[in-house]
C-alpha cells in the first residue's frame, strides 16, 4: 500500500524510494513507469552511465551531480521492480555492495594480521575467485547454468558490456594464462592479415553482386576491429579514448571545411568532393 506522505525534494534516500513506488503504483502511478520491465529500461540505464562520463570529462560538477542522480534513479527503478516480484529490494542492493566492499578490503576492514600493502593484490584475486565460485554454485543451484563445475574462464566478462570494452577485457583475461602475443609488432602483422582477409571477402562480394552487409563481411570487419583493439591494449592505450580523440579531430577538421565553404558563400551540399578534400587537407595541416 502506497503511503500518502507528502512528496518533496529531499536528500533522504527513503523519499526517492517512495517516489518510485508511487510511480509504479498500478492504480495511481505513471502509465509509462508502470509498463516498464528490467529489459525495457536497460538502454536508459546505460545512457545515464555515459552521461555521467560526459559530465566528468567536461569537468562540469553541477551536471555531474544531476547525472549521478539520474543514474541512481535507474538503480532505484530496478530495485522497485524486483521488490514487486518479491526478489529483492533497495536495502538488499545496499547490503550486497557493502558486504562485497568489506570482504574485498581486508587490508582496510580486517584484523591487524590482514592489513598491509603487500597483502592487497594477492588477497584481492583470492577473494574474487571465491566470489566467482560462490556465484557459480548459486547459478547452478537455481538452474541458470548447466553442470556443477566452474564456469567458462571468460564468463567473468559480462555479455552486456559495450563491445569495445568487452574486447579489451576478454583479451586481458586470456593474457593471464599466456594466450597473447608478447610483441605489438606481431599484433600489427595480425591487423595486416585481417585487412587482407577483408579485402578478399569484399572483392568476392562485389564480383558476385552480393550485398556487402553479409554475415561473412561482418565477421571479417569484427576480426579486424578486434585486432586493432588488441594493438591499443599492447600499447597501453584505451581504444575508446583513442577513438574519442579521433572523433573530436574529425569534428574539428570537418568544421573547418564547413566554415571555409561558408566564407565563400557555399554550402557542404554545393561543394564537390575534390573541393572538400582540399579544405580537409588544409585543416589537417593545421593540427
Amino acid at each position: 500500500m502506497i503511503s500518502d506522505m507528502k512528496i518533496e525534494a529531499s536528500n533522504d534516500i527513503s523519499m526517492l524510494l517512495e517516489i518510485m513506488a508511487r510511480l509504479r503504483d498500478k492504480d495511481t502511478g505513471c502509465p509509462w513507469d508502470v509498463e516498464q520491465t528490467f529489459a525495457s529500461i536497460i538502454p536508459y540505464t546505460i545512457e545515464e552511465a555515459y552521461e555521467v562520463q560526459d559530465a566528468i570529462e567536461r569537468n562540469d560538477l553541477d551536471d555531474m551531480r544531476e547525472e549521478l542522480g539520474d543514474l541512481l534513479l535507474q538503480v532505484v527503478f530496478h530495485a522497485q521492480m524486483a521488490k514487486e516480484q518479491q526478489a529483492f529490494d533497495f536495502g538488499d542492493v545496499v547490503h550486497a555492495i557493502t558486504k562485497k566492499m568489506v570482504r574485498r578490503h581486508p587490508h582496510v576492514f580486517g584484523d591487524a594480521g590482514q592489513r598491509g600493502k603487500d597483502l592487497v593484490k594477492g588477497a584481492w584475486e583470492a577473494i574474487k575467485n571465491e566470489e566467482k565460485q560462490e556465484r557459480q554454485e548459486r547459478r547452478t543451484a537455481l538452474g541458470l547454468v548447466e553442470g556443477d563445475g566452474p564456469g567458462a574462464f571468460l564468463d567473468d566478462v559480462p555479455r552486456g558490456l559495450p563491445s569495445m570494452k568487452a574486447a579489451v577485457k576478454l583479451q586481458k583475461l586470456a593474457s593471464k594464462v599466456g594466450f597473447d602475443w608478447n610483441d605489438p609488432h606481431l599484433v600489427l602483422d595480425k591487423i595486416e592479415e585481417e585487412t587482407q582477409e577483408s579485402r578478399t571477402e569484399l572483392a568476392e562480394l562485389l564480383k558476385s553482386g552480393t550485398s556487402l552487409d553479409s554475415v561473412e563481411m561482418k565477421s571479417e570487419i569484427g576480426d579486424l576491429l578486434f585486432a586493432v583493439i588488441n594493438l591499443a591494449r599492447h600499447c597501453h592505450i584505451d581504444p575508446d579514448e583513442a577513438l574519442a580523440m579521433t572523433n573530436q579531430k574529425f569534428r574539428d577538421r570537418f568544421a573547418h571545411v564547413e566554415s571555409s565553404l561558408e566564407n565563400k558563400s557555399r554550402s557542404l551540399h554545393e561543394a564537390s568532393l575534390d573541393e572538400m578534400e582540399e579544405l580537409w587537407q588544409a585543416a589537417k595541416s593545421r593540427t
